[in-house]
């Protein structure tokens, strides 16, 4: 009988940790917001990319005073848009244009001095899958030092997708 109580225990944990991991997958957040008031960025038409494995593609020429990078997802999380940091009213955002990845469990967006977020900025949680989404760099930040913005699954350490900005 003890036998049977801890299977069904065991069987309870993976079917709940199963469901952590794999319904953010069939999850699909949009977002529209709006550049934030006050924005000194020209606008631009914006390349959206699909990247398959092994496979690079140009990226849109942005302008100078406005560093932009298309997304590239990494394997298994195929993402599309651009990135650019955009300053408004003395504040500076990091700025997903036409947006597209997948969803997961416990996504953050993050400025990092490299790809493998060893040292990194938490810009919080990611808000949409799809859409024009705005997150703040927070004061006293000088996005330059952190040239790349990456989507990344906090709880398995994983890299979902990734642009370099600077």
């Amino acid at each position: 009988m003890l036998r049977y109580y801890i299977g069904i225990s065991i069987f309870l944990v993976v079917l709940a940790f199963g469901y952590y991991a794999i319904s953010p997958l069939f999850r699909n957040v949009v977002v529209d917001e709006a550049l934030p008031e006050g924005t000194f960025a020209p606008e631009m038409k914006m390349e959206e990319e699909m990247p398959t494995q092994g496979e690079a593609r140009p990226q849109a020429s942005p302008p100078s005073s406005t560093p932009s990078a298309t997304v590239t997802g990494t394997l298994g999380h195929p993402a599309s848009g651009t990135v650019r940091i955009v300053e408004a009213d003395g504040k500076n955002y990091v700025r997903y244009e036409n947006f597209k990845t997948i969803n997961g469990p416990d996504i953050f967006v993050y400025l990092a001095k490299d790809l493998d977020a060893s040292e990194f900025v938490n810009l919080g949680r990611v808000k949409a899958t799809e859409g024009n989404i705005n997150y703040e760099i927070p004061a006293g930040v000088d996005p330059r030092e952190y040239p790349y913005v990456l989507t990344w699954c906090r709880a398995f350490g994983v890299l979902f997708n990734s642009a370099k900005v600077y």
